[in-house]
Formats: structure tokens, C-alpha cells, sequence
């Protein structure tokens, strides 16, 4: 869907600005993890740390779990694949749903903005994600199965903002846009004609250059500044920043 890439692009943008980024991976594939280098069936140290002391963040822990991408101002906690048996091994343990807020609390002084890259299944991973998230960012690649995919998601983020009544704002970005195509054109129609209000106004376009970035290791914008696609996220970036930086006025709660 293009969740990996939209986590990196965006904070490689926001890092380049002069901005304290943490890019946080909570998919047991470890897409973002793997694309800074480290492998995640072997990584001794990740966010599968924090949820081994029975609901409680030790103190001091997220920031041993902090590690380098090679981009100055942007750090990574990265996944590992045992994430993927977190369901079983944490059944009956209360406090689960609050573990990646509370690593977050012990972090919030040193960093201006924490990237999110969560799995869309429902389970520990998303309750954590939504209940530390400010904006949820929802990439949906223009073609009929991801849309159709997109409507079960957006099922099943209600249900959970409900359980949790923490009701979040979201962007729907469309993303692998080909206007060359007829499918990518009437997928970009459908999701403005369904998702009038919260789909972005532009999409991502198809590049190569992400693919290339992710082969080297490095941010999208470190490969090529002025792609096509880097622009699209920069403007995307721009959007998001004025969205949520209203959502923090007094007056919207």
C-alpha cells in the first residue's frame, strides 16, 4: 500500500528541514527496518523489547532500542519478526494496548516528530498504533483490490476508535498513481467520489526512485530532491503539517 515508503519519504523531508524524527516500526515484516539495513529476523534490540515486562516501559529502554539510519535527524526503532507471535504470547497481560505510548512519553524530549509504520491488521500493533497517534495517514494504491482493501480497514480503525473512544482524524493518500493507465484513473475517481473529505487532493505518482532509494538504504530525497514523487510528498507533507497544526488549536480541543 505504500506505508513504508510513505514513513520514510516524509521523514527523510521532515529530517532535511531540521526536524528530530523517529521512524518507528511495528510490522512484524520489518519493511522499515529492512530498508535501513537491519535485518529483522536477527535484530537483538527492537520494539518487541518494550513488550516483555508485563504491560510497563522500564525506564530508559525505548531509548536503548533507538537505533542510526544514516540520515542526520533521522533515528529508527526498528521490528523485529517476533512481533508476529505478540497475539499469543501476551494473552491475559492487561495493559498492552498503551505500550507504545508510554515508550513515546519517555521520548518526547527528544524528538519533534515520531513516523508511525503499522501493520493494517487488526490486532495489539494497530490498538498500540491508534492509541499513540495524533493523525492516522492512510496510503491506498489506485487499483480496485486496494480500494476494496481500504473499506475493511477503515472497518475495522472505527470499531477500534470506538472501543477506545479516541475518535482520530486521517488522510487518505493515493499512491502508485499512473495516468497513463484507465485502472489507476477510475481507482483516483472512485476514491474521490467515496472519500470525499478526507482523500488528499493530489496523489503519489508511480517512481522509480523510491525503489532505488529503498535498494540503497537511504531516504527517497537523498537519491533524487526534485523526482516526481519526492515533490508529491513534499507537498503532501505541507498539507499534513497545516492539518495537524490545526488540530492543535485550543479551540478543536
Amino acid at each position: 500500500m505504500g506505508k513504508t515508503t510513505s514513513v520514510v519519504t516524509l521523514g527523510g523531508l521532515l529530517a532535511q528541514s531540521g526536524k528530530r524524527v523517529l521512524v518507528v516500526d511495528l510490522d512484524p515484516h520489518g519493511s522499515l527496518t529492512s530498508w535501513f539495513g537491519y535485518d529483522p529476523d536477527t535484530i537483538s534490540q527492537s520494539v518487541f523489547n518494550l513488550f516483555q515486562h508485563e504491560g510497563k516501559v522500564p525506564e530508559g529502554l525505548p531509548g536503548q532500542l533507538v537505533a542510526d539510519t544514516g540520515c542526520p535527524g533521522l533515528s529508527l526503532m526498528p521490528a523485529s519478526t517476533a512481533l508476529a507471535t505478540l497475539e499469543r504470547k501476551m494473552v491475559g497481560v492487561g495493559g498492552m494496548g498503551l505500550i507504545i505510548s508510554r515508550a513515546l512519553a519517555q521520548l518526547w524530549d527528544d524528538f519533534d516528530y515520531v513516523l508511525l509504520d503499522n501493520t493494517p491488521s487488526l490486532g495489539v500493533l494497530m490498538v498500540n498504533a491508534l492509541a499513540a497517534a495524533q493523525h492516522l495517514v492512510i496510503p491506498v494504491q489506485t487499483e480496485f483490490l486496494a480500494i476494496k482493501g481500504l473499506e475493511r480497514m477503515l472497518h475495522t480503525l472505527q470499531m477500534i476508535m470506538r472501543s477506545q473512544k479516541n475518535q482520530l482524524s486521517y488522510t487518505i493518500v493515493p499512491t502508485l498513481y499512473d495516468r497513463r493507465t484507465q485502472a489507476s484513473v477510475k481507482s483516483l475517481n472512485m476514491l474521490r467520489k467515496s472519500y470525499p473529505d478526507t482523500l488528499w487532493r493530489f496523489s503519489i505518482p508511480v517512481d522509480t526512485k523510491f525503489r532505488d532509494a529503498s535498494q540503497q538504504g537511504v531516504i527517497p530525497s537523498v537519491v533524487d530532491p526534485d523526482t516526481h514523487g519526492v515533490r508529491a510528498y513534499r507537498h503532501l507533507l505541507e498539507d499534513l503539517l497545516t492539518l495537524t497544526q490545526k488540530g492543535r488549536e485550543p479551540s478543536d480541543g
